[in-house]
């Protein structure tokens, strides 16, 4: 009976050693990703993603990335598979990967789930968000403090806004992240870092993280700084009403090229580079 026991109790050992391995990751679907280890190949297909996993330590695991994936620049290597809305699911497939990280937005998980793969949708927004994600990334991966990377993120964007004068606090500020326009609100990662720094958004949290605005409303709303990319910038004055705003009259206007916009609109491990990018503009065109 007693060796009967001692066999029982090595079985269920055994067991639950191999349970063990398996990593369970709830996504930003609500859905619960089953991993029977961390994974080792790795298809990325939103460039803050695949920034985090980078950073937390684990470039080598990435296979593929999506088109717009550029930093940091080992990644440029990689095969691209299209973009987060259009990837090239045949791509993916053929790379063998043992997750496919995504945003919530994309259409491709239940394509890729129907196929066998794991995918897991993860999109950060705010800045709860991001250290959310973060954590999730490091489930993943099998990294014990991901959140050694947020810890560096908070601090970088505290001492941004320390190095801010008085004279520049409280101004109304206007981020458009792109065209139509669309703006960064108050409630997005990139609305409270501005807060952060001090900054007011013309753009209220009520609209959502990044709200289509009818462009008159921005000329109502009258901003002292308007922060945009080189594209958007075209022809600012030239949208009806935008010459007589006083950001656009006093040139009080940042105009980010296309590697800062990158920095600025990506949640992830470089928020504090982008902290100090909207710092520095507050600095340079404060009224």
């Amino acid at each position: 009976m007693r060796k009967l026991l001692a066999l029982l109790l090595v079985w269920c050992a055994l067991l639950g050693s191999q349970g063990a391995f398996a990593l369970q990751v709830t996504d930003d679907r609500g859905v619960t990703v089953t991993l029977a280890e961390s994974p080792q190949r790795i298809v990325s297909l939103l460039p803050s993603l695949t920034e985090s996993v980078c950073e937390l330590g684990a470039c080598a695991r990435l296979v593929g990335v999506d088109r717009y994936s550029n930093y940091p620049a080992s990644v440029r290597a990689l095969p691209q598979v299209g973009g987060g809305l259009d990837p090239n699911i045949e791509a993916i497939v053929a790379l063998r990967p043992d997750v496919v990280l995504l945003a919530t937005s994309s259409r491709a998980s239940q394509r890729l789930e129907s196929l066998g793969l794991k995918a897991v949708a993860l999109e950060p927004h705010s800045y709860a968000d991001v250290r959310r994600v973060l954590d999730k990334i490091g489930q993943v991966l099998a990294v014990p403090d991901a959140q050694r990377v947020w810890r560096v993120i908070d601090a970088g964007v505290s001492a941004a806004a320390q190095s801010l004068p008085q004279r520049v606090r409280n101004m109304r500020v206007y981020f458009e992240v792109n065209g139509g326009p669309y703006a960064a609100g108050a409630s997005s990662f990139m609305g409270e870092i501005l807060t952060r720094l001090g900054a007011r958004n013309i753009v209220p949290a009520a609209l959502g993280p990044f709200p289509e605005l009818n462009p008159e409303y921005v000329v109502r709303a009258d901003p002292d700084v308007i922060m945009v990319g080189e594209r958007s910038a075209q022809g600012l004055a030239q949208r009806p009403g935008w010459a007589q705003m006083r950001a656009v009259r006093g040139q009080h206007v940042c105009v980010f090229n296309p590697q800062q916009m990158d920095v600025l609109i990506r949640p992830g491990p470089r928020m504090a580079q982008a902290a100090r990018l909207m710092a520095q503009c507050l600095l340079d065109k404060a009224p």
